[in-house]
């Protein structure tokens, strides 16, 4: 009755092309804004425009996955309470 879930795991190479791909993009936006033919406080507005952007998406990564875990935790107890109650259900009990 009951399914163990099937527990997902990214592998390293997967892992190390997300940090890679991750450092080129901020590396080239940080070398793209320092390059700009603008004054310093435009490169400057936009440079921390970017790590503004950046945490905030690291923020909305983390909350989306607690989310989910959460859903998770939630589904899990609810199961057990349906397998306890199938246990516990005795059809040929007199009503």
């Amino acid at each position: 009755m009951s399914e163990t879930p099937v527990r997902q795991q990214n592998t390293a190479a997967f892992y190390g092309q997300a940090v890679a791909s991750f450092a080129i993009a901020l590396v080239a936006t940080a070398v793209g804004i320092f390059r700009l033919h603008a004054d310093a406080w435009v490169r400057a507005f936009l440079g921390i425009a970017v790590l503004y952007l950046v945490t905030s998406a690291f923020t909305l990564a983390k909350v989306i996955r607690d989310r989910q875990e959460a859903g998770q935790i939630v589904s899990r107890v609810d199961q057990a309470r349906l397998e306890k109650l199938l246990a516990e259900h005795d059809p040929f009990e007199k009503l």
